[in-house]
């Protein structure tokens, strides 16, 4: 049988929801509400598109330079953004996942996916991964799980990579809800972290959108920090279009971090088409700063989870 070039494909179904996943990255293929896209798709049969849907582990992001320092070994990592010259969002996303728990005619709302990251040159460490994703009336929950079963203590974090769609027109055009206070501000040409901001009064307030408002112009590639929460340590992302739909991502205290960028991309077909919204477990080049970095000991498990659901 030929597997398509994403991998195996897991279709999900509840009510007015549907869902593909495809076994390459634990990959989230695609999201539909009554027919709708909630994210930007790509076919069964194409390599994925960047990191379009993947579940990124065990580092969101960038580590500066590849390289980083743990109990006194400095580790260099394969650079896998080469025009920048850092490694990103992770080793989990070219992994082929095998399914644990698969969808059926008696529950065909559920899959459980699991592969492991191996010790390898920049990364000695080796952490079994498992993610879950689940439809129901709220929308698409996925839960991440990553035990340590190494002999030492592992630098780790998480976070996915899905491109929502509001609705009809372009991002431009969308009102957007981050309830974020602070953004973490970053050099011009290699995106590297220099420090944090009030989103207040940083460019003017330009990427200030705790009160919603319309994108407009405004290009975002930042992480924000210092999230606001309702009772139950719930954040909660909105994009919606003038026609009063729109999509919501949320997640829990797992994730005191979310990236946001704006697709600006050369490929018109792409450009500014779609929001991405990253919850993270740690900012941009943890390995390096510390900051909110988990480090797993042996035989330790680490959970976190978020929702995509329809407006």
């Amino acid at each position: 049988m030929t597997i398509p070039l994403s991998g195996t494909q897991f279709e999900l179904s509840f009510g007015d929801y549907t869902a593909t996943v495809a076994s390459v990255g634990a990959t989230l293929r695609t999201l539909t509400h009554a027919g709708r896209d909630l994210i930007v798709p790509f076919d069964a049969n194409e390599v994925r598109p960047g990191f379009r849907g993947a579940i990124l582990a065990p580092w969101p992001n960038r580590i500066v330079d590849g390289r980083y320092t743990q109990d006194g070994v400095t580790h260099q990592l394969s650079l896998t953004e080469p025009d920048r010259g850092h490694a990103l969002h992770g080793l989990a996303g070219w992994l082929d996942f095998i399914a644990l728990e698969e969808p059926s005619a008696d529950s065909p709302s559920r899959v459980v996916l699991a592969s492991t990251i191996e010790p390898q040159t920049g990364y000695p460490y080796r952490l079994q991964l498992r993610v879950e994703y689940t439809l129901d009336a709220d929308g698409l929950r996925t839960t991440m799980m990553a035990r340590n079963v190494g002999p030492d203590s592992a630098p780790y974090g998480t976070g996915p990579h899905p491109y929502l769609i509001a609705g009809e027109g372009t991002v431009d055009d969308w009102t957007l809800t981050l309830p974020a206070e602070r953004v973490l501000t970053v050099t011009d040409e290699r995106l590297i972290p220099i420090g944090l901001a009030d989103v207040a009064t940083e460019g003017d307030g330009a990427l200030d959108f705790r009160t919603p408002r319309v994108v407009g112009g405004t290009m975002i590639d930042h992480a924000f920090t210092g999230l606001s929460r309702d009772e139950d340590g719930i954040a909660e992302v909105r994009l919606t279009a003038p026609s009063g739909t729109g999509v919501a991502m949320r997640w829990s205290t797992g994730c005191r971090w979310v990236q946001l960028y704006t697709a600006d991309q050369p490929d018109p077909a792409f450009n500014r088409g779609s929001l991405a919204v990253e919850p993270m477990t740690c900012p941009p080049d943890a390995f390096n700063s510390g900051t909110d970095l988990i480090m797993l000991k042996p035989g330790q498990l680490a959970s976190v989870g978020w929702t995509i659901a329809a407006i």
